[in-house]
């Protein structure tokens, strides 16, 4: 099996378990690997004929800014569901890393990683 990877997108958005996280916001930083099959695509060298990084971008994009959902397993699970609705995909590799997490210690971050497969 073959990998695409998106390492450390940031994102802008208004995700949290409490109500001030959700209102003021935070930076996240997502990575997201896709294995798929990529001998015939490469082939073809036809950007139609594969994956393109802009719409897995978009994707992520686009549930990151555009919802607020309480865990960051949630938007990580759109972002797969989404993703394995495209063609060649087999299976997707979701880590969503949180700096900002209100604890009462120091931290680099939390980071969550999902791992879902196409069902068909």
């Amino acid at each position: 099996m073959d990998a695409i990877r998106l390492k450390n997108m940031t994102f802008y958005a208004h995700h949290g378990f409490y109500e001030a996280e959700r209102e003021l916001g935070q930076k996240f930083e997502v990575d997201i690997e896709i294995n798929c099959r990529l001998d015939q695509i490469s082939r073809e060298d036809d950007l139609r004929q594969t994956i393109d990084y802009r719409q897995i971008y978009s994707v992520a994009k686009e549930i990151f800014e555009n919802y607020k959902f309480k865990l960051i397993e949630t938007v990580a699970q759109k972002i797969a569901d989404q993703l394995l609705d495209l063609p060649y995909i087999a299976d997707v590799t979701i880590r969503v890393r949180k700096p900002h997490v209100p604890l009462n210690g120091l931290l680099d971050y939390v980071e969550i990683e999902l791992n879902r497969c196409r069902t068909e």
